[in-house]
């Protein structure tokens, strides 16, 4: 049974432990529900209130996109150096970039149910949205289909780096190029273009960045869980050997 190694030392793991970066998440997120649900917002035709969605929905997307690239670029790591350190952080990272993923998806039927009349519109970008979810979720049916760890983390490894290659387009590119209703698709004004006012910017950025750093907490939460369950295994192996 291989050991887990850590190629560059305690390096990652004392930054990860430190907790000014999981106070700043906590107080960010605090003053988004606060200033989400008190704060003054523009009043627009057919959005009305429901633009508070604003600051939980985006900042979804943005929490996947970066914990999908993280994911990304820790494959690359394993493939020009294999080690199962860098996969465990590259699996957790795309783990918790599904949940982002999801919770966008959720949270935006929410939204589109109220603005739209209907919780799936079609719409370009929610289609697209589901397909590039789908290609993850096929990630971790690949990743559970091989028993060998050593072909399961180098075939996983590039297929995830062609999964966040296919989501760019499928989320950000395609929906600008066709008919969609989403802000900033299709021809449609973005929100920063037209009413992201003042003081939704004093919400909406404090919110992206807090919901990207909960998303970071709750991956080396699972990094370390899965060293400590490996560490676990091993000790079992070594005493039945």
């Amino acid at each position: 049974m291989a050991k887990l190694k850590n190629p560059r030392g305690l390096e990652d793991s004392q930054v990860m432990k430190m907790s000014y970066w999981k106070i700043l998440s906590i107080l960010l997120l605090v003053y988004t529900v606060t200033g989400g649900f008190l704060m003054e917002v523009p009043r627009l035709a057919i959005v009305n209130e429901t633009i508070r969605s604003l600051y939980f929905h985006v900042p979804m997307w943005f929490g996947m996109v970066v914990m999908f690239l993280t994911s990304t670029l820790y494959a690359v790591r394993y493939l020009k150096k294999p080690g199962a350190y860098f996969d465990i952080i590259s699996v957790e990272f795309a783990n918790t970039g599904l949940i982002f993923g999801f919770l966008g998806i959720v949270t935006g039927m929410i939204w589109a149910n109220y603005t739209w009349g209907t919780p799936w519109h079609g719409d370009p970008k929610q289609n697209g949205a589901a397909v590039a979810l789908l290609i993850y979720c096929a990630y971790f049916v690949l990743r559970g289909s091989l028993e060998n760890s050593e072909q399961r983390a180098r075939l996983s490894a590039v297929y995830n780096i062609f999964a966040f290659a296919a989501m760019i387009p499928l989320i950000f590119i395609i929906p600008r190029l066709t008919s969609s209703m989403h802000p900033g698709s299709g021809g449609n004004p973005g929100f920063n273009t037209y009413d992201l006012d003042r003081n939704m910017r004093m919400v909406f950025y404090p919110a992206v960045i807090g919901w990207i750093l909960l998303g970071v907490w709750i991956a080396t939460v699972r990094i370390r869980l899965r060293n400590i369950e490996d560490k676990i295994l091993e000790l079992e192996y070594e005493k039945n050997h």
